[in-house]
C-alpha cells in the first residue's frame, strides 16, 4: 500500500497557530482546519464587538486557510462550531449563513466550559480539494 502524502498549511494571511498544531493539515484531498477564533491577524488580539464580529473574523481567517489549501468556502463539508454560550447560537447562525450560503456543510454545534483567550465562539473545518458536483 502506497504511503498518503501530509501537506502542513500555513498562512499569515490567517493568525498564527496559539500552540502545538497546524493552521491546517492536508491528507489526500482532504483538508482539515483548525478551530479558528475572531482574531485579528494583525495585531493578534480578539475582534471588538461581540459574538457576531468574533463569528465573521473567524470564517475570514478559516477562508485565508482554505484559499492557501487550494480550495475555498464552497469546498467545505463539515464544519463544528463551539460556543462560549449555546444562546449564541442564532446569532453565529447570521453571520455563518453569509460564508455559506446554498448546500450547507454538515455541522456540529456545542457549548463548551471555555475557549482560548477568552473567545466566544470557535469554529474548524473539514473541507475536500478539488471541483465539487452536487447530486439532485
Amino acid at each position: 500500500m502506497s504511503a498518503l502524502i501530509r501537506r502542513i498549511i500555513s498562512t499569515a494571511a490567517a493568525p498564527a497557530a496559539i500552540g502545538p498544531y497546524s493552521q491546517a493539515v492536508v491528507v489526500d484531498r482532504t483538508v482539515y482546519v483548525s478551530g479558528q477564533l475572531g482574531m485579528d491577524v494583525a495585531s493578534g488580539q480578539l475582534v471588538a464587538g461581540g459574538v457576531q464580529a468574533q463569528a465573521k473574523q473567524a470564517l475570514i481567517n478559516m477562508g485565508e486557510i482554505l484559499k492557501a489549501a487550494g480550495c475555498g468556502y464552497e469546498n467545505v463539508v463539515k464544519t463544528t462550531v463551539l460556543l462560549a454560550d449555546i444562546n449564541d447560537f442564532n446569532n453565529v447562525n447570521e453571520v455563518y449563513k453569509q460564508f455559506f450560503t446554498r448546500n450547507f456543510p454538515a455541522r456540529a454545534a456545542y457549548q463548551v466550559a471555555a475557549l482560548p483567550r477568552g473567545g466566544l465562539v470557535e469554529i474548524e473545518a473539514v473541507a475536500v480539494l478539488g471541483p465539487i458536483t452536487d447530486a439532485s
